[in-house]
């Protein structure tokens, strides 16, 4: 028997979802099958995490019907929908930092000796067990918020996989893995698949989809764009259905949204004084970065209208670059300048003062107030300019808040939604917007597509560009290779700390990027 022809473990049918001036889920149909992976994909705002949510008891549906083993079902809250054997592993690891490992592991399943107690070291013993098997070796007592983001997530979905599930939802899981950890968690997937358990799998990497996945359902503004075999749709065509695109015009304008000519018009081909950037000086220097253990004199110049691609494995120094221009990282030496003038080192304070601003990797944790309205948020950094004597124009901040919704497309009810309520791609754009309200001359901007689907990547891709091309020097951090070389003029490649390598003009290749990092790894 075909596994198309099997009853579903858990379907919509004809889901819809209401809030306040949005409709979320239109009339959404899915089937999650035994022993089958299903991808499920879509812009930012269509509708993916608002189906989970129905799918794990978080919101109840204002329409439609869900099923559960061929039965009506209703999860009230995600415990029920957890007894019922769904789990779900998200982006943001959902666990308890504080507690051992083991413990959250084993959290209200913990092994009990006499009289109730926790048996510690039976617990300490099965939590090594099953870790084993996801390829983390760690001692267990330690807390879990001594981990790696990507050993933590790889503690979660051995949880989740571990409680029995007959549904397996996994929202982003690699966003934080190492090549090593996601190889091991493609292994878990054909395990759960060949048990005959359902897997539903949310990411914007399409390559992993293919890897994996047996069925896609493609969701566009809340309804079913497509839904079938994924071996049957090509990449081009999976990206044209999830952007409501031809198919034709994908294949002429490829998948990133960089001027395919703003690279060669002078904008940046070098550090030399051949034309071009190289007779303009930096708008920011950084000289000889150093702190122990993480940087080793790392030299970084941006140039005004210059996009500077900073490269490399991660770990390899990358973000705490940035943040070492920023003053959000302590420096053991070393210097920063903004057009040519000295910034006080280790302050944030000064940095914005001076005209730099950093857009950091972790939406989340680092950049958007989640109890804030869209309009605080993006006013947040500019309040000490829209007044006088303390005193906040609500009618200067209303007009910064409109322009920037307006220029970075912000899709929103109104200004006072919450930001938490936002897709991902929508609270990148607030970000971006926080931070260009205050007049920058130079955006660090750290891994500023991840998580965010294709559609948003193209919007916040051509963002870039324009801001390049209205001066601003652009410091461009990013593991997708692709859109370091399609958007960067010039290339830092970082190793341990260091500058392995510059590549500018034609060498600026993902072969030339690769080959930097060989050629000093195996010096």
């Amino acid at each position: 028997m075909r596994r198309t022809d099997l009853e579903p473990v858990l379907e919509a049918r004809g889901i819809s979802k209401r809030f306040p001036g949005v409709l979320a889920l239109d009339g959404v149909s899915l089937a999650l099958r035994p022993g089958e992976v299903h991808a499920l994909v879509g812009e930012n705002g269509a509708g993916k995490s608002t189906l989970i949510k129905v799918f794990t008891g978080v919101y109840q549906p204002d329409g439609g019907e869900l099923r559960h083993q061929g039965q009506p079902a209703a999860f009230g809250t995600p415990m029920d929908a957890q007894r019922a054997g769904i789990s779900t592993i998200y982006q943001e690891v959902n666990l308890v930092p504080m507690m051992s490992v083991a413990r959250n592991l084993l959290l209200g399943r913990e092994p009990r000796g006499r009289f109730g107690v926790i048996d510690a070291a039976a617990m300490n013993g099965e939590a090594e067990r099953v870790l084993a098997g996801y390829g983390v070796d760690t001692d267990v007592r330690r807390p879990l918020r001594s981990l790696g983001v990507g050993a933590q997530q790889m503690v979660a979905l051995a949880r989740a996989v571990s409680i029995d599930a007959r549904v397996v939802i996994m929202d982003e899981p690699t966003s934080s893995l190492e090549p090593r950890e996601v190889e091991t968690l493609f292994g878990v997937i054909r395990r759960l698949r060949d048990q005959g358990i359902a897997v539903m799998y949310v990411s914007h990497r399409l390559d992993e989809l293919y890897q994996v996945c047996d069925q896609v359902t493609v969701l566009r503004d809340g309804r079913v764009a497509h839904t079938g075999a994924l071996a049957g749709v090509e990449r081009l065509r999976l990206i044209s259905l999830m952007l409501g695109r031809d198919l034709s015009e994908v294949r002429s304008q490829g998948t990133t949204r960089f001027s395919r000519d703003r690279a060669g018009t002078g904008t940046g081909t070098g550090t030399g004084t051949d034309g071009g950037q190289g007779r303009r000086s930096p708008v920011i220097e950084a000289r000889g970065l150093t702190r122990r253990h993480v940087l080793d004199g790392v030299d970084v110049s941006v140039r005004p209208g210059e996009v500077v691609g900073l490269g490399g494995l991660l770990g390899a120094g990358r973000t705490e670059t940035a943040k070492a221009i920023v003053g959000a990282l302590p420096l053991d030496g070393g210097q920063v300048l903004v057009a040519g003038a000295p910034v006080r080192t280790g302050s944030t304070t000064a940095a914005i003062r001076a005209g730099v601003s950093l857009l950091p990797e972790d939406r989340k944790a680092e950049g958007i107030i989640p109890t804030l309205s869209v309009r605080e948020n993006i006013a947040l950094a500019a309040l000490p300019s829209l007044g006088r004597g303390g005193v906040v124009s609500d009618a200067k901040i209303d007009r910064v808040v409109e322009i920037f919704m307006r220029r970075l497309r912000i899709k929103a009810a109104s200004p006072h939604q919450l930001v938490s309520e936002l897709s991902g791609g929508n609270q990148q754009k607030v970000l971006l917007a926080r931070w260009l309200a205050v007049r920058p001359k130079v955006l660090l901007l750290d891994e500023p597509t991840r998580g965010i689907d294709v559609g948003a990547k193209a919007e916040v891709q051509a963002l870039i560009d324009e801001l390049a091309l209205e001066g601003l020097g652009v410091l461009l951090i990013s593991s997708d290779l692709e859109e370091l070389v399609e958007g960067a003029d010039r290339i830092l490649v970082l190793r341990d700390g260091a500058v392995a390598g510059e590549l500018s003009g034609d060498d600026v290749t993902e072969e030339r990027i690769m080959a930097t990092i060989a050629e000093q790894a195996d010096g």
